[in-house]
């Protein structure tokens, strides 16, 4: 299963290394080869034990994406209200997490591509690409959550920060088959201005990776987008 993970052979994480470093960050569109970036999609497409992942007063809520559907409708509007109240002056988020770290590491269900997935981004061939792309030695392991953007759900501006983590860079393998610039999930970078510097509309099989402290979020994925925003992200860090 792990053989069906093959980074693209005309990425050069060399050739690339300088175009990196340049402004810390990087969109490389075909990223894996066709056969991998399909079956990865259609797991995580397929996945079930989603959750909604959001705060509440500063604390991380979880709840089950199924429980969360099938409440009723002022239960919901009740909690985007207050998700909204908060996100409006600090920071805040609101969309649905699959953390495949936890799940492979805790022995939970998982499939069996994404426990591959977890596998291989661990492994030497991806460890290696990151290394020589930024020209850090010190990568050692790779986290990994899987992510569901649905209309209304967002990622307010943070930079990644977490003393401690070994949080070198990270990264979103994008994994929509279609996608408008439009439908919104922008990943934008913001300058120190509060101006969006640059960002990247989420093409499929296509590898956002940055480092790490960097101002960035997610921008709201709009009422009229014709699909769910889909990804695998996390962070290469220093151990785990």
């Amino acid at each position: 299963m792990i053989r069906e993970f093959v980074i693209h052979p005309l990425l050069d994480a060399r050739r690339l290394e300088p175009v990196f470093n340049r402004s810390g960050r990087l969109h490389l569109p075909g990223f894996l080869t066709s056969a991998g970036a399909e079956t990865l999609a259609a797991a995580v497409a397929g996945a079930e034990g989603w959750t909604v992942s959001t705060m509440g007063g500063g604390s991380t809520i979880d709840l089950s994406a199924e429980a969360f559907a099938s409440a009723d409708a002022a239960t919901k509007a009740a909690l985007i209200a207050s998700a909204h109240g908060e996100a409006r002056t600090g920071f805040h988020y609101m969309f649905e997490s699959l953390r495949i770290s936890d799940h492979a590491e805790a022995g939970l269900p998982l499939s069996p591509t994404l426990k591959a997935l977890y596998a291989w981004l661990n492994s030497e061939p991806f460890l290696s690409f990151a290394r020589e792309i930024s020209g850090d030695a010190e990568l050692a392991y790779v986290d990994a959550q899987a992510t569901r953007y649905r209309p209304g759900h967002y990622l307010n501006e943070h930079d990644d920060d977490k003393p401690g983590a070994g949080r070198r860079l990270a990264y979103v393998l994008n994994l929509t088959p279609v996608w408008r610039p439009s439908w919104g999930g922008l990943l934008a970078f913001i300058d120190p201005d509060g101006h969006v510097a640059e960002a990247y509309t989420p093409a499929f099989n296509a590898l956002n990776l940055f480092r790490t402290p960097q101002p960035h979020m997610v921008s709201q994925v709009t009422a009229f987008a014709g699909a769910s925003r889909l990804s695998v992200t996390g962070w290469i860090r220093t151990g785990r």
